[in-house]
C-alpha cells in the first residue's frame, strides 16, 4: 500500500495556502515555527499550561511537551502515569536488545528537550517527546544540557510520542514536519482511556519535508507498526517480539559489518562458550579416539584397563593417524604409549 500524506499536518498546509506539508509559520534562525499547535494546546483540556520563563526553561527538569518564549508558556499534559510511561520506557530496552545483536550502541535520551532557537541564538520553542533515539550516538554530537538544537544537531532517527490522553496529530505533528525530523512513531497504548481512540503505533516519515504515514520504519528496517507496538505494549517479551528483534539488529549489524560478537557485554560472553564448546567436543573426540584405541587393541588380544589411554602422557596431543598407528603396531600398552611420544633425536 503506498504511503499516505498525514492527516492534520496536511491540513495546516491546505489552510495555509503555501502547499502540501506546510503550516502558518515564520521563520526563525533559518527553520519554522508555527502557532497552529500552540492554539490547540490551548483549547485541549489534557493539557494544563503555565508559566515558564526564558530563564528557567533550560533547567527545569519536569515533564511538559511544549514551551513557547513569547508567550512564556510551557503545556504539560494532565493525565500521566504508568500505562503513559511504559512504552516510552519499554522502547529503550527493545533498543539495547537490537544493539546487541546489531553489536554497536544505540543510544537514547528519554524526553531530551527538542529545540528551535530564535535569530537571537536563545530557545524560541522546545518541544519535548516521550523518547529520543539515535542509532550512531556519537553523531548525535549533544554536549552540556540534555538539549538537541535544530540546525545544529543531527536529528534522532526516531522520535516516540505516547497519545493515552493526548492529540499528537493536532498539536506537535506539525512541529515535527516542519522542524526536519524524519521518523516520528505516535503510541496509542492499549489501555488508552478515550473510547475514539484506535489502539496501536502509527509510523510518520518525513520525505521530501512532508510526513507521511508507513506501514514500517525506516529507522529499524522490517520493523512493521504492528510489531512495534505489540513490543511496546506486551506484558513481557513474547518469542516473536524476541524474533523480530533478532532480525532487526542483524539487519542493521549487516549494514555496519558489525554483530554480537562486537559488543562489549555479549562478545566476551560468546567467546567464552565458543571456548567452552570447543573443549568440549575436543574431549568427546578424545574419548571416542580412547574407545577405537581399546576395539583395535582387543581384537588383537592384547589386555588393557578401563578407559585406557584417556589421560596417559602423549594421547592428547598425538595426530588420530598416529594413535591409530599405534594401536595396530604395539606389543602391549607401555608400547602403545611410547609410540605415541615424538621419537628421541
Amino acid at each position: 500500500m503506498p504511503a499516505q500524506r498525514t492527516g492534520p499536518a496536511a491540513d495546516a498546509g491546505v489552510r495555509s495556502g503555501r502547499g502540501a506539508g506546510t503550516v502558518p509559520h515564520r521563520q526563525v534562525n533559518g527553520a519554522p515555527t508555527s502557532d497552529c499547535p500552540l492554539a490547540a494546546l490551548a483549547s485541549d483540556d489534557a493539557y494544563r499550561p503555565f508559566h515558564l520563563s526564558a530563564e528557567d526553561v533550560d533547567d527545569y527538569d519536569e515533564r511538559f511537551d511544549v514551551w513557547d518564549r513569547r508567550t512564556r508558556t510551557a503545556w504539560e499534559v494532565r493525565e500521566t502515569g504508568p500505562f503513559h510511561e511504559r512504552p516510552s520506557q519499554r522502547l529503550a530496552t527493545l533498543a539495547e536488545r537490537i544493539s546487541l545483536v546489531r553489536g554497536h550502541p544505540i543510544q537514547c535520551f528519554g524526553t531530551m528537550s527538542l529545540t528551535l532557537l530564535d535569530d537571537d541564538g536563545k530557545p524560541g520553542q522546545v518541544m519535548r517527546a516521550d523518547q529520543s533515539l539515535y542509532l550512531h550516538p556519537r553523531r548525535a554530537n549533544i554536549v552540556g544540557p540534555k538539549a538537541m538544537v535544530v540546525g545544529r544537531n543531527q536529528h534522532p532517527d526516531v522520535v516516540l510520542e505516547v497519545d493515552r490522553t493526548t492529540d499528537v496529530r493536532r498539536h506537535k505533528l506539525a512541529l515535527y514536519e516542519a522542524w526536519g525530523f524524519p521518523e516520528l512513531w505516535v503510541d496509542v497504548p492499549d489501555e488508552s482511556p478515550r473510547p475514539r481512540k484506535t489502539w496501536g503505533t502509527t509510523i510518520h516519515i518525513l520525505t521530501n519535508g512532508v510526513f507521511h504515514e508507513a506501514g514500517q520504519s525506516v529507522a529499524f528496517p522490517g520493523w512493521r507498526a504492528d510489531e512495534i507496538h505489540q513490543a511496546l505494549n506486551e506484558d513481557s517479551l513474547t518469542p516473536q517480539t524476541v524474533a523480530v528483534l533478532e532480525h532487526i539488529g542483524a539487519v542493521l549489524g549487516t549494514r555496519k559489518g558489525t554483530g554480537p560478537q562486537d559488543d562489549l557485554l555479549l562478545g566476551p560472553m560468546l567467546a567464552q562458550a565458543r571456548r567452552a564448546g570447543q573443549a568440549e567436543a575436543f574431549e568427546d573426540e578424545l574419548a571416542r579416539r580412547a574407545a577405537m584405541v581399546r576395539r583395535i587393541m582387543a581384537a588383537r588380544g592384547l589386555r588393557v584397563a578401563q578407559g585406557f589411554p584417556l589421560g596417559e602422557p602423549g594421547f592428547a596431543d598425538a595426530a588420530a593417524e598416529t594413535v591409530a598407528d599405534a594401536a595396530l603396531r604395539c606389543a602391549d600398552a607401555a608400547d602403545f604409549l611410547a609410540r605415541l611420544l615424538p621419537p628421541r633425536t
